[in-house]
């Protein structure tokens, strides 16, 4: 049979594997619970930190957008201010073609005669006095094709103008 002394080993085996399995469960739990407090308190730092950069990010877009609303206010009030102008420029073009073909206003140019030739003298006229140089009247047609060729030149630096003031615009906007 079983001797006492076999069955003592075997109680004292059973003890000894009991008291360690008691001691591992004891550990793995306590180790269990320490990571999950762990990885609880990173989820928390995570979602504080992901919270943070969204607010961030919805704070930046707001700031972004009224910069933008201020540049186009800007940018309409600018488009305004240069559409009267070129409105007010084609206005007088229009009046100063209307006095050409009354004969109202006449234009005259500056003779180069050499030797002195005979051109129309300077007088005072409705568009005022030149002393001086001979001059010569041009015809009321060649005055018309001039200033309308003025015109188109007024039109182009008005233009030229409104988007140089949008190009300065939008690169102060940018810094």
């Amino acid at each position: 049979m079983i001797s006492a002394r076999t069955i003592g080993a075997a109680v004292s085996l059973a003890l000894v594997i009991a008291a360690f399995w008691g001691t591992y469960q004891h550990g793995r739990s306590t180790m269990d619970a320490e990571w999950q407090a762990k990885s609880a308190w990173q989820a928390n730092a995570f979602q504080r930190e992901r919270e943070a950069a969204a607010v961030a990010v919805i704070d930046w877009q707001e700031t972004e957008q009224i910069r933008r609303r201020a540049l186009e206010d800007h940018l309409q009030a600018n488009d305004k201010i240069h559409h009267q102008e070129l409105i007010n420029a084609q206005a007088n073009q229009a009046r100063l073609r209307d006095r050409l073909a009354t004969s109202d206003l006449r234009l005259s140019v500056l003779l180069a005669i050499p030797g002195g030739g005979s051109g129309v003298s300077a007088s005072a006229t409705a568009g005022g006095v030149v002393h001086g140089a001979a001059r010569g009247e041009l015809d009321p047609a060649a005055a018309q094709r001039i200033v309308a060729i003025t015109s188109d030149g007024d039109e182009g630096l008005k233009a030229l103008q409104a988007c140089q003031s949008y190009v300065r615009a939008l690169a102060e906007a940018s810094d």
